[in-house]
């Protein structure tokens, strides 16, 4: 009874201990997170810096102001993850998706892509809806009153690792974007951003 009485005593005491040394979880401020240290890796910083980049070139460039002062309708393409991290390349399109609406240049469409359309309910509805008696035919979505699109976004991020010392490593990551004319098959805007991260080789990039 005495050595299960100590073996419990140690266990609460072990545990207290490591309780005791963690650091506790806070949130941070992504808008205001001054203290957040440098990582390898990609992280929100990054991301939010090249998306904001991407979106003031593209917008300077031209290529989405209709001459007759109409929106764009954009169509998201495939964006290929050509990095060691299993990163989702919607964390950058949607930041680039977000700031194009909201210049009143572009709409997006949701309707069509690559793997079928994103949002399915816009096409399930009409299947569904359509000569359904329990459904007052003239709320339900007429033919031929989705828009194509006419723009295509499409881009690639690449990682390359270089080893600069025996000690040092140099991690860099190229955000590479592509808009184009869907009629024509051209591209109207291309740009390449690339963010550069030096540290340890220790250090994981990935």
């Amino acid at each position: 009874m005495r050595t299960s009485i100590k073996l419990a005593l140690s266990s609460t005491l072990a545990i207290a201990l490591l309780t005791g040394c963690s650091s506790a979880t806070r949130n941070i401020d992504i808008h205001n997170d001054k203290k957040a240290s440098a990582v390898m890796g990609l992280d929100y910083r990054d991301f939010q810096g090249v998306a904001q980049d991407m979106v003031k070139s593209l917008i300077n460039s031209g290529a989405v102001s209709k001459p007759n002062g109409g929106r764009y309708v954009l169509v998201v393409s495939r964006v290929i993850n050509d990095t060691m991290q299993h990163i989702d390349t919607d964390q950058l399109v949607k930041k680039i998706r977000v700031a194009l609406l909201r210049s009143g240049k572009v709409v997006v469409t949701t309707a069509v892509g690559l793997n079928g359309a994103e949002d399915k309910m816009a096409m399930q509805t009409r299947k569904d809806l359509r000569g359904n008696g329990e459904f007052n035919q003239r709320t339900v979505a007429a033919k031929g009153q989705m828009i194509a699109p006419e723009l295509s976004l499409s881009g690639k991020i690449i990682q390359r690792n270089i080893r600069v010392d025996s000690s040092t490593q140099q991690v860099e990551y190229y955000f590479q974007m592509t808009l184009t004319d869907i009629n024509t098959g051209l591209a109207y805007w291309e740009d390449e951003k690339v963010i550069g991260k030096r540290g340890s080789n220790n250090s994981v990039a990935w």
